[in-house]
């Protein structure tokens, strides 16, 4: 049993964030703000937008996802003595894919059988948990997003974004994260950035400092609260009070 005394956490470091956002929003590109050295698992192939970047990219074989996570979670352990930070991008497709794969081994060859969803829960919980207890790392995972329904105590129903995975598995995921946040574009200035605090419209939560909106060039200065002028102009703080466009209350 280890006892930590809270005065010797640090906020800003071997922390655990998870961006969710429409397709080509920017949530790989986000990758250059790290601090340190970055491994990233393209996990949908979209490590272009990394062209120049001093990162090292894990080409994911998406046609065997299975085969090829086992192969990756193997060296978690030269993971850690090698590299600052760990992107996960994006469990979204990996998801995907990998329902695809197991269609493709069904009866019919392109079905989903009822024990490929029971698995799925076991297996992606497994995947997750041996990525995200790798020591003395920053983990970024990624996702698309979608609208779930929520249904309060007294009934009230609304709609909320959240990231695009299956409910079996997606609340598990999130508890291990201490950042949740959405990415957004700000309509009027076409700046980039980030939700931190949840709303009935929106599923995000910071654990880390007080922010509540930040730059996506910021997300990752965690800690310290540096960052103001998000909040002093027009910025995603004031959407995150405003359900969206098709939100239902």
């Amino acid at each position: 049993m280890a006892i930590v005394n809270g005065k010797n956490i640090q906020r800003n470091k071997n922390w655990k964030v998870i961006i969710y956002g429409k397709p080509g929003i920017g949530k790989t590109s986000s990758v250059k703000y790290l601090k340190g050295k970055t491994l990233v698992l393209s996990l949908d192939n979209s490590d272009r937008v990394l062209a120049g970047q001093d990162v090292d990219i894990y080409q994911f074989d998406r046609s065997n996802p299975e085969k090829d996570i086992t192969e990756f979670v193997k060296t978690v352990n030269q993971i850690s003595k090698d590299y600052d930070n760990l992107v996960i991008d994006n469990i979204s497709s990996f998801e995907k894919d990998w329902f695809v794969e197991k269609g493709r081994g069904s009866k019919n060859g392109i079905s989903n059988e009822i024990q490929d969803y029971s698995q799925w829960t076991n297996y992606f919980a497994r995947i997750m948990t041996t990525l995200y207890m790798i020591p003395n790392i920053n983990i970024v995972t990624t996702a698309w997003e979608r609208q779930i329904e929520i249904t309060t105590e007294t009934g009230q129903q609304f709609n909320q974004y959240a990231p695009e995975i299956r409910d079996s598995v997606r609340d598990g995921l999130l508890g291990l994260a201490d950042v949740v946040g959405r990415m957004i574009v700000n309509p009027k200035t076409g700046e980039r950035g980030v939700i931190l605090e949840g709303s009935d419209a929106v599923f995000a939560k910071n654990r880390l400092d007080s922010r509540t909106a930040t730059a996506i060039e910021d997300l990752y200065k965690f800690g310290s609260d540096p960052v103001k002028k998000s909040e002093s102009k027009e910025s995603p703080k004031t959407t995150a009070k405003t359900p969206e466009k098709g939100a239902t209350k």
